[in-house]
């Protein structure tokens, strides 16, 4: 089915969405189907997918959101792991089977609308995502680009056997929260092949928080073949992860001036554990920080309160968040400029189980930076590693260059199961 075939219902000026909502509603009548979009423009208020379908979106085509809170009706879904009223995303299907978006051409989310509103404090709820895939099955979504997206790019929430690969995602740098690709909750996702440049993290691995009702486990996460620029994060555990993450994969992947490289973030009250995670084969350059495992993380609701940054030890309950078992092998990072790495547990839930091996990185002159949102966090400059509230900690494999001062920093709180030779930092 072509969108052209429904051309003679669209109005002056051009608006698609009738268009599309009757080719899917007869799409849906035969139990699914292809609807191809041809090159062009199409402006267009929200669309919704079901079972068995694809939407082809050819080279030379874009779907042009409008600039229209109302083109976006308001429907129940979770925004950070809060679940109330949101805009329905641009793009969304619900407990469907089969859906796929494919093609080599462009959704243009126009999101400067939503972020000039938001700014301004006057988007009284939350800002759609630019496509979701909510409660889904068997979903792929490959080689199109993704530009200007109000909020998150590519949100597959609650979902399992998601393909993401070949996508392009283009957000500019001040973008308000528009990460890249946010799969939460999902099992058995794999995202390879992808050019992701954004306004926040480029990919946040998330489970929901302690807020949201009838969290999941997001585990068997395989990213591959990724290069990352400019986002806050390159690769992001939480902070949203009260559901645990387990069993992810990161490998061959490429990071350019992402404030940090492999980023966790969580903080007291979240619960949940990561562990099982696995990230190798990485190139990083022009990176604030390569690593940083921070579990006194301060953004968002609640972030001021005093069990959040407090640095006492605390009682251990279903609420203490937990981060172990993580092996980082064969990194190279170049032109690293804050420190080398940052790792800060909770006094009574250290991070534990962190092996190292072929781990290269290189720093060089460049503004002090903070590597972790936290409440006392130094600025660093030409640092090492640092390290406070960490148990079996094997840096052996560990090579830092250009260090100013020692290049390793951690105190009684942390226990070592090895360490460099020092004689092989200089290498």
């Amino acid at each position: 089915m072509n969108i052209l075939d429904y051309a003679a219902s669209v109005p002056t000026p051009a608006d698609w969405t009738a268009a599309f909502q009757q080719a899917i509603a007869d799409l849906r009548t035969r139990g699914g189907g292809t609807l191809i979009v041809p090159a062009g423009d199409y402006p267009t208020g929200a669309i919704r997918l079901y079972d068995n379908m694809t939407l082809h979106i050819e080279s030379g085509a874009v779907l042009r959101f409008h600039q229209d809170a109302s083109a976006f009706p308001l429907i129940d879904l979770e925004f950070e792991g809060i679940a109330g009223l949101t805009h329905q995303p641009c793009i969304y299907a619900e407990h469907a089977k089969n859906v796929t978006i494919t093609g080599y051409g462009t959704l243009d989310g126009q999101g400067s609308y939503w972020w000039t509103r938001q700014r301004a404090g006057q988007n009284a709820h939350p800002r759609p995502y630019l496509v979701c895939f909510n409660h889904c099955e068997h979903v792929t979504l490959e080689n199109v680009t993704l530009t200007n997206s109000p909020a998150w790019t590519v949100h597959p929430l609650y979902c399992r056997n998601v393909v993401i690969r070949g996508l392009n995602i283009k957000n500019p740098a001040d973008s308000p929260n528009t990460d890249g690709i946010d799969p939460d909750g999902c099992q058995d996702v794999r995202i390879h092949d992808c050019t992701i440049d954004v306004g926040d993290d480029c990919i946040a691995i998330k489970s929901g928080t302690e807020d949201t009702p009838n969290r999941q486990v997001c585990e068997r996460i395989i990213i591959s073949n990724c290069h990352f620029l400019h986002g806050h994060g390159g690769v992001v555990l939480g902070s949203e992860m009260s559901g645990g993450i387990r069993n992810v994969v990161v490998s061959s992947c490429v990071f350019y001036e992402t404030d940090r490289g492999i980023r966790l973030k969580t903080r007291r009250g979240r619960g949940g554990t990561v562990e099982g995670i696995q990230l190798n084969n990485l190139v990083m350059e022009k990176v604030m920080c390569p690593f940083v495992f921070n579990m006194y993380y301060f953004c968002g609701a609640n972030g001021k309160m005093k069990h959040v940054w407090d640095k006492a030890p605390y009682p251990v309950t279903d609420a203490t968040p937990c981060l172990r078992d993580v092996v980082i092998s064969d990194v190279r990072a170049r032109q690293c400029t804050a420190c080398a790495g940052f790792f800060y547990g909770l006094a009574e839930m250290p991070v534990e189980g962190v092996k190292m091996q072929n781990v290269v990185v290189e720093m060089v002159d460049g503004a002090p930076g903070r590597p972790a949102m936290m409440d006392g966090c130094p600025e660093m400059q030409r640092a090492g590693f640092y390290l406070r509230n960490a148990a079996d900690v094997d840096l052996r494999g560990v090579a830092v260059r250009g260090v100013q001062g020692d290049w390793l920093d951690a105190d009684d709180s942390v226990q070592l199961t090895a360490s460099a030779d020092a004689n092989s930092l200089q290498q």
